[in-house]
C-alpha cells in the first residue's frame, strides 16, 4: 500500500501547489469581472473547478494516510 500512498500524497502535492497559482492567474484576468467589478461566469466557472481540485487534494491525502495505515 506505500506506492499507492505516494501516488495519493503526489497527487495532493501538485493539486495544493499548482492550482491556487492557477487562481491568482484567472483572478488577474480582465476578463474574471465586468465594468462594475461583479464576479462573470469566467471567473465562476474556475473557481468552482479550483475547488473541487483542491477538495480531491484533500481526499488523497486522506486515502493516503488511510493506506499508510491499513485502513484500505
Amino acid at each position: 500500500m506505500i506506492p499507492l500512498a505516494i501516488v495519493l500524497f503526489l497527487n495532493a502535492a501538485f493539486n495544493a501547489v499548482v492550482w491556487p497559482q492557477f487562481y491568482k492567474r484567472v483572478a488577474k484576468d480582465p476578463r474574471a469581472r465586468d465594468v462594475h467589478g461583479t464576479a462573470t461566469p469566467f471567473l465562476t466557472v474556475h473557481v468552482v473547478l479550483i475547488s473541487i481540485a483542491l477538495v480531491l487534494a484533500l481526499v488523497s491525502v486522506l486515502l493516503g494516510i488511510a493506506a499508510l495505515t491499513g485502513a484500505l
